[in-house]
């Protein structure tokens, strides 16, 4: 199964914030469209990405003083990024390697065309077994 796949299942919206926004209003947007995380662009640029993970280590080193700090304060800029065409297992033993959970997808220019979370990826995965069983339990009683 391919990325495409899983956004044609899914949608390609992606909640993004400018790296100027403050903090409380990032917290405002996850719990409102009840994500975990969210792309960081200035313009049509990526220039992060940024999730509640973020939010609460930064919390617990800071206290309460950077809720009013920019996401840019708190974001990761080297960002994990995939592309369409690319399979979904591949991207499944990135995540798990380099411990993320949202990696944006980009296209050859560069441009965001959709987010796949670690939920999404375990889901094709189900849907993936329950079709090869589907299969098998067909060509036995076939």
């Amino acid at each position: 199964m391919r990325i495409a796949d899983v956004l044609a299942r899914k949608g390609t919206s992606v909640l993004t914030v400018p790296p100027e926004a403050p903090i409380t209003d990032l917290l405002a947007v996850l719990a409102e469209r009840n994500v975990g995380a969210a792309v960081v662009c200035e313009g049509d640029r990526l220039a992060g990405i940024v999730s509640e993970r973020d939010v609460v280590r930064h919390l617990h080193e800071r206290g309460a003083d950077l809720l009013a700090a920019p996401v840019a304060d708190i974001m990761t800029t080297v960002v994990a990024t995939c592309r369409a065409h690319e399979d979904v297992q591949a991207l499944s033993r990135t995540m798990t390697e380099r411990r993320i959970r949202h990696v944006p997808v980009v296209d050859g220019d560069g441009k965001l065309t959709g987010i796949v979370s670690i939920g999404d990826v375990v889901k094709s995965r189900i849907d993936q077994l329950e079709e090869h069983r589907d299969q098998l339990e067909a060509y036995i009683s076939g």
